[in-house]
């Protein structure tokens, strides 16, 4: 399944997280829903915090997830798991929780020195930052 097809199947609480997340609501973050991340789809992405935020509901799969995750972290991604039950009781907590998860990563980024820039190109810093021209 691809990911228009997901971000047409969203459930009830992956639906109400994005409408708060949604269009930079949040602290003005942009971010993606059902965005491909290699072989996966992360729910919700925020690349310039390099942020992976997976809902989970009563039936997942642990050892997928598992997979998933170090799939994603081994590419310097953050994947914060959020508790389906959690975004319908406490979507206000689960919206604080991303912020201020988003903007820790955004300042390491910050306070992280440039990397070495490659010969004829670009070199980009995890989220996508432009570190200088070589």
């Amino acid at each position: 399944m691809g990911a228009r097809a997901l971000r047409q199947e969203m459930t009830p609480p992956e639906l109400a997280l994005w409408k708060s997340l949604r269009d930079r609501r949040v602290a003005g973050m942009k971010f993606r829903r059902e965005h491909p991340i290699g072989p996966y789809f992360a729910d919700f992405y925020c690349a310039a915090a390099g942020l992976v935020v997976e809902i989970d509901g009563r039936r997942h799969d642990v050892t997928h997830d598992a997979q998933r995750d170090a799939y994603m972290e081994e590419r310097g991604l953050k994947v914060l798991r959020v508790r389906a039950v959690d975004v319908r009781d406490r979507k206000g907590d689960v919206l604080r929780l991303i912020v201020e998860t988003a903007e820790r990563r955004m300042s390491e980024f910050a306070a992280a020195p440039p990397l070495p820039a490659k010969r004829g190109g670009v070199v980009e810093r995890i989220g996508g930052g432009e570190t200088g021209e070589g």
